[in-house]
């Protein structure tokens, strides 16, 4: 949407600036969302891209705003708060449109993006996820450190449902609770405790009593969790489609790269829990999900995700410990003569993969 110039159609509406990572990801939503425009034919929308960057999205029917350090960090005062962006710009947005979803970029679409708008109307919130009540968790740092102020001026209690900000849908009219969650925002971010789910939860505070509230997880996957695995397919349908994401073959694929964690079949799961007895209790879930990416998955972006399952094996070991595994002691793991069988001839790759990430 160009400066000045006002809209009669949705506007589905990206911010997306740092690592190439996040443009990876936001490059691939959209796609998704093209994609499955399909399924509403005669529907249209507009896809604006609030960036640091216009290159990644160059192949994409996308407008892109170039955002310089400057304003970016404007959107973030007084506090220097990140999340703060996502608000104001969706406000800008909605000032010359009548209907907007700003969306995060580690989605992807399930049903055309259109349905997102089909659930917005004037008194409705559209958010991603409806979750947990506020005092559900009495032991969360926002519960501690904020509900008496809350529950003093009457804004929430412990009834108040918790959302989930990976999806923000509102009508024109409705756009002023954006200047109410700002203003919580800047209000109560001294005594949040570094929450970075602040955004989310002023959100939630400023639609409470006020704004009915619709969810989408049926019509996005939000992959904030397992965000690894999910990162790999979608690096591995950009480097495969990246230069030409709108061909029929990209769309095609594009259905691909599904919402399931890649996990063996469970007999196959239950033959690499037996084969781990072989290994000390220490070690036997760390070969189960080493298991996980050596498996030959038909699914050529399962396939994909083989690093991110060693990777996350590593990571997980490392929980259960009180420190991180030292090379020479994951060296003596890969050694062990249950782990070389049980691997066979993924072995190296695994153990050189592992070794060469512990050393950074």
């Amino acid at each position: 949407m160009p400066q000045g110039h006002t809209s009669t159609r949705p506007q589905l509406v990206y911010l997306v600036f740092g690592p190439d990572t996040y443009h990876q990801e936001a490059q691939f939503s959209i796609v998704s969302a093209l994609a499955n425009l399909r399924k509403t034919p005669g529907e249209t929308l507009d896809i604006q891209v609030y960036s640091d960057k216009a290159e990644p999205y160059r192949h994409l029917p996308v407008t892109v705003h170039l955002l310089d350090a400057a304003t970016r960090e404007a959107w973030n005062q007084p506090h220097g708060y990140h999340f703060r962006s996502k608000h104001v710009v969706l406000r800008q947005v909605l000032a010359k449109a009548p209907m907007a979803v700003l969306i995060d970029t580690d989605t992807f679409f399930h049903q055309s993006p259109v349905e997102l708008f089909r659930r917005i109307a004037a008194g409705t919130l559209l958010c991603n996820a409806i979750g947990a009540t506020y005092g559900a968790d009495k032991q969360c740092p926002l519960f501690q450190s904020l509900s008496p102020l809350l529950e003093a001026r009457g804004l929430a209690d412990r009834q108040m449902p918790l959302l989930n900000s990976g999806v923000i849908g509102l009508m024109q009219e409705d756009a002023a609770l954006l200047d109410q969650s700002i203003a919580l925002m800047d209000e109560y971010y001294p005594h949040a405790r570094g929450a970075y789910t602040l955004e989310e939860f002023c959100l939630a505070v400023a639609a409470y009593r006020r704004m009915h509230v619709n969810q989408c997880t049926d019509l996005i996957h939000h992959y904030w969790s397992r965000k690894q695995l999910f990162r790999a397919k979608v690096q591995a349908w950009l480097a495969k489609h990246q230069h030409a994401p709108l061909s029929c073959q990209a769309l095609e694929d594009v259905v691909r790269v599904n919402a399931q964690l890649p996990k063996p079949p469970a007999l196959q799961r239950l033959g690499y829990k037996a084969l781990s007895l072989t290994l000390p209790a220490e070690q036997r879930q760390f070969l189960r999900e080493l298991m996980y990416g050596c498996y030959n998955y038909p699914n050529e972006f399962d396939r994909a995700c083989a690093s991110a399952w060693w990777d996350k094996a590593l990571d997980n070991a490392n929980a259960r410990h009180s420190r991180p595994l030292c090379n020479d002691k994951l060296q003596q793991w890969f050694e062990r003569t249950g782990m070389r069988l049980s691997l066979g001839r993924k072995h190296r790759l695994v153990r050189d993969s592992l070794l060469k990430r512990s050393q950074h």
